[in-house]
């Protein structure tokens, strides 16, 4: 047994089922901080809530003022001894017989409380000794080992304002899973990298081997592989007898390209043209709709890029950069086709169990949009609900979970959550997370950068945890602020004296 940290106290309303307080000897107890104190046969633990000071000299403000007048109260008084703390202890459970409950009974005042033991704290908090290494338990020396099955089987939110962190713990969360042995179990991974924070990897000598990048601009699919049902989603606003006539003009091709030579754009709008319908204009507004697709560019009659059911491999790492796309529209539709691909296949069996990691989700899976300004969010929702079933899980990662499709988000059951101070934001994890309570919400907004807290099916309560430092080669896209800044100077001095020395 570890130290004894103090003794537990009778006030008002505890000790409880729930909580109990206690008077700290010395001064080694943190807010956070795991304790334990010997309950029966077993071991009841808790979490320390708040730390509170007092002194019983300084308790009434009228004779502290008074006694201030003068050469104050501690010149006068060995106001110094009766100084003391006191630590507030939420009730997590009780382990015994080498499993835990939950605490039926409070534990007695005089007990002696002791800071948890590592092993204990282990089990109790369900870290896997071959589990993902996350970081670290503040306040004790134990390591934020998650497991792999328990944080991405049933999908992962991770919730933060700007420049809490996300990127940087999303980096981590990715060494781990490139990292793991065969024989640990290793899945693919994906990610939608939206402003091209993930480059490094490609760069790193270790896992560069591992990481294939394919630029947004690049990416192509043969419009043969393109369901009907799919394009219509990609333009939810078409009429009736204009589907009618898509669905005619993709099924006549088909038919007539069985040798699987594929077709072009150019020969779907000409399959249209030929569509037995009476009113021309039906056809007119089909082509204009479907001449958006076609100045994206991805959609081509044998040229596909990336070859999921190849590139997909365990323990690799697939970045879609999509930083050189401009249109959010195109970025919608790319997830889309890029989703559903993946689901397609995997619930064929034809590639691994995977990772999507999804960059500001928010825009791929709006809460409050049409349906023409969110085309991607009916497949993510999908994957959120069904995924679990096909080993096909999804990674979120938002700033602005307000705007985060609740269907999508409640279905993440594990949630990592850095720095958010948007009471909107605020409301809307607490309504969407389970594990999230009145104490835990209330930390939220006091987290530092690199600080964490990851509530629901991963871990057995909920966390805070110090994001461990990155192994791998940060590379971001864009020069430092600084820099850019300096360089455009620059060029604009040289342009002059260009110009200078040419009159």
């Amino acid at each position: 047994m570890s130290e004894a940290l103090g003794t537990v106290i009778a006030t008002e309303e505890s000790p409880s089922t729930t909580e109990f307080s206690f008077v700290v000897k010395g001064k080694g107890v943190r807010k956070g901080q795991y304790v334990q104190i010997r309950h029966g046969a077993g071991m009841l633990f808790g979490f320390v809530s708040e730390v509170i000071k007092s002194n019983r000299y300084f308790e009434r403000a009228e004779s502290v003022a008074d006694f201030e007048k003068g050469a104050g109260m501690a010149a006068q008084f060995p106001a110094d001894s009766w100084e003391y703390m006191v630590a507030q202890v939420k009730v997590l459970g009780v382990f015994m017989d080498k499993r835990f409950e939950r605490a039926f009974i409070p534990p007695s005042p005089g007990a002696v409380v002791h800071d948890a033991e590592p092993d204990v704290l282990r089990s109790f908090l369900g870290f896997d000794d071959k589990g993902l290494h996350l970081g670290s338990i503040e306040h004790h020396d134990v390591l934020a080992k998650i497991s792999l099955t328990r944080l991405l089987q049933k999908h992962l939110a991770i919730l933060a304002m700007s420049g809490a962190g996300k990127s940087h713990l999303a980096c981590v969360l990715l060494e781990e899973l490139l990292s793991r042995k065969k024989e640990d179990g290793r899945v693919a991974v994906i990610v939608v990298d939206i402003h091209g924070e993930y480059a490094g990897f490609s760069h790193d000598p270790v896992f560069g081997k591992l990481t294939t990048v394919v630029e947004g601009q690049d990416i192509a699919i043969p419009l043969k592989k393109v369901h009907p049902e799919t394009l219509m989603e990609w333009l939810p606003y078409l009429s009736a007898p204009q589907r009618d006539v898509l669905r005619h003009a993709l099924g006549s091709l088909r038919e007539s390209r069985k040798d699987g030579s594929g077709y072009s754009f150019k020969e779907l709008l000409a399959a249209v043209d030929e569509a037995d319908v009476s009113k021309d204009e039906v056809k007119r507004a089909l082509k204009r709709s479907l001449s958006e697709l076609k100045r994206y560019k991805f959609l081509s009659r044998k040229v596909e890029n990336p070859k999921l059911a190849s590139q997909i491999k365990p323990g690799h790492l697939l970045i879609l950069d999509f930083s050189p796309i401009d249109s959010l529209r195109k970025k919608q539709i790319l997830v889309s086709l890029i989703a559903r691909r993946l689901f397609s296949l995997r619930k064929k069996g034809k590639i691994p169990p995977f990772m999507l990691l999804i960059e500001e989700a928010h825009n791929f899976a709006r809460e409050k949009a049409e349906e023409s300004e969110a085309v991607s969010r009916a497949i993510i929702e999908t994957m959120a609900r069904e995924g679990r079933k096909f080993g096909a899980s999804i990674c979120l990662i938002s700033q602005r979970p307000v705007n985060l499709s609740t269907t999508a988000l409640s279905q993440c059951n594990t949630h990592i959550i850095l720095r958010v101070t948007n009471p909107n934001d605020l409301d809307h994890i607490q309504m969407s997370s389970e594990g999230i309570d009145a104490r835990v919400a209330k930390s939220i907004t006091g987290l530092k950068v690199g600080e964490a807290i990851i509530v629901g099916e991963a871990v057995n309560s909920p966390i805070f945890i110090s994001v461990r430092d990155r192994k791998s080669l940060k590379r971001e896209k864009g020069a430092p602020l600084h820099q850019q800044a300096l360089e455009f100077e620059e060029q604009a001095e040289r342009k002059a004296k260009n110009a200078e020395a040419f009159l």
